[in-house]
């Protein structure tokens, strides 16, 4: 499958949280739906309560790196959202992979 693409626009988040299925884990949540096209699409979210700019940065890059190693184990194509939880700037990468990696396979999407 394709290298994943990211979500931009206000429309696509609000749409995946209305309509999307969510996983919830204490390091992240994970909204998600399936989409038409053949490649996965996700956008992260990172509000005020994560702390300051760096630490919510830092909570961008864990939350991209362990996506972008769990992406090409995906079945099939989805839109995912990540919502940074306030533990998330705090840990490695490999936690929110491992976290990720359970909630995908508790839902038959790797």
């Amino acid at each position: 499958m394709n290298k994943a693409k990211t979500l931009k626009e206000n429309r696509e988040f609000s749409f995946l949280y209305r309509k999307g299925k969510s996983l919830v884990t204490p390091l992240v949540v994970i909204y998600y739906k399936k989409n038409k096209s053949n490649v996965n699409r996700y956008g992260i979210t990172t509000g005020k309560k994560i702390g300051n700019a760096v630490k919510r940065n830092r909570a961008r890059r864990i939350i991209r790196a362990a996506f972008e190693e769990l992406a090409p184990e995906i079945k099939g194509s989805y839109n995912f959202v990540f919502v940074a939880r306030v533990k998330t700037p705090y840990v490695k990468s490999r936690d929110v992979k491992k976290a990720m990696q359970n909630k995908f396979k508790e839902n038959n999407l790797i």
